[in-house]
């Protein structure tokens, strides 16, 4: 099943979080610290740090030390996008092992394999619409995408 981890999941409500308060207009550019986010998404406090100190080091948000310090985004919410995000968390993004073969890695199945090449097909659609998506993207509240089912057409939702 394909399924986003939860530090992942941390990591992009954190930053949509981040970036709806910078961009935002009741005090726009204000840092936002681990704790407020932690305490506004009921998330594990030393997990967060940890994700906000990956995404900080990946260079997708810039972290302000002191008293009132916490996290802005390193560039516009525009600029950053959900690949990126996920990809600073879990590393290439694939949906099968063969996604990422190294230099030395060999699957048995290769050879014989006849879903490698469908599922590399699924695979560039996904890496597709994430690197097409940004979070300014998911700070607009519609829908992204719409998909329609073939079986769907012509019935009224």
């Amino acid at each position: 099943m394909l399924k986003i981890s939860k530090k992942a999941d941390y990591a992009l409500m954190a930053l949509q979080h981040i970036a709806s308060v910078q961009f935002g207009d009741i005090t726009p550019g204000r840092v936002v610290n681990t704790k407020e986010i932690a305490e506004e998404y009921n998330i594990p406090l030393e997990l967060l740090a940890k994700v906000l100190q990956v995404l900080s080091k990946n260079g997708l948000i810039e972290s302000h030390n002191g008293p009132k310090g916490g996290y802005l985004l390193a560039r516009s919410a525009g600029q950053i996008t959900i690949a990126q995000i996920l990809e600073s968390i879990e590393g290439p993004l694939g949906i099968t092992d063969c996604s990422h073969e190294k230099e030395g890695e060999f699957c048995m199945q290769r050879d014989h394999c006849n879903i490698r090449t469908p599922l590399l097909k699924v695979q560039d659609s996904i890496a597709q619409l994430l690197n097409n998506m940004t979070l300014e993207d998911m700070l607009g509240g519609t829908p992204l995408i719409t998909i329609q089912s073939p079986s769907a057409q012509g019935v009224e939702r």
